[in-house]
């Protein structure tokens, strides 16, 4: 269903990294990002993404922006896609299922990737993004859901198909 390993994934540049989650009977502490740490890329901007039950947000492509996503609340499906004609990865399609409390990573999605994503589970989800420059319409590209030249159809409640 998604790869639950921290590292390079299949498509170059694509960095899963597993965050710390400090839990106790009152709660839990999310790390996401550290300026200290050993990844730290300049911050442009944070936002967060509600996703609906069964709801997906795809197609997207960011030319210069770094995507830094990570799942505090419920589950989402994020599905990266290479394109890229220069890459020793074109072609290739990786799918993560994210969130807590046994699947809670960052992945960070460098420029010219496309990706999407869609809500797992019963209740919304949440997902993070900190980005390593302020969101800029001009720099970024969309395609609808059905776009055939795609590799995944999602279908009802987030469910994927891989075309061929």
């Amino acid at each position: 269903m998604g790869r639950g390993v921290t590292g390079p994934s299949l498509i170059g540049g694509v960095i899963l990294t597993e965050l710390r989650q400090i839990v106790d009977k009152r709660g839990a502490v999310l790390h996401m990002l550290r300026s200290d740490g050993p990844d730290h890329v300049p911050m442009g901007e944070c936002y967060f993404s509600e996703i609906l039950p069964g709801a997906v947000k795809a197609w997207k492509r960011h030319r210069l922006q770094t995507q830094n996503l990570a799942v505090p609340v419920g589950r989402v499906r994020l599905i990266v896609y290479d394109d890229r004609e220069s890459s020793s990865s074109h072609g290739t399609v990786e799918t993560y299922t994210l969130g807590r409390p046994d699947a809670y990573f960052r992945v960070r999605i460098p420029a010219g990737l496309w990706y999407g994503f869609s809500c797992v589970s019963e209740t919304s989800a949440l997902l993070a993004n900190c980005t390593d420059r302020p969101h800029d319409p001009s720099e970024s590209d969309a395609r609808s859901l059905d776009d055939p030249a795609m590799p995944a159809v999602w279908g009802p409640s987030g469910a994927v198909e891989h075309q061929s």
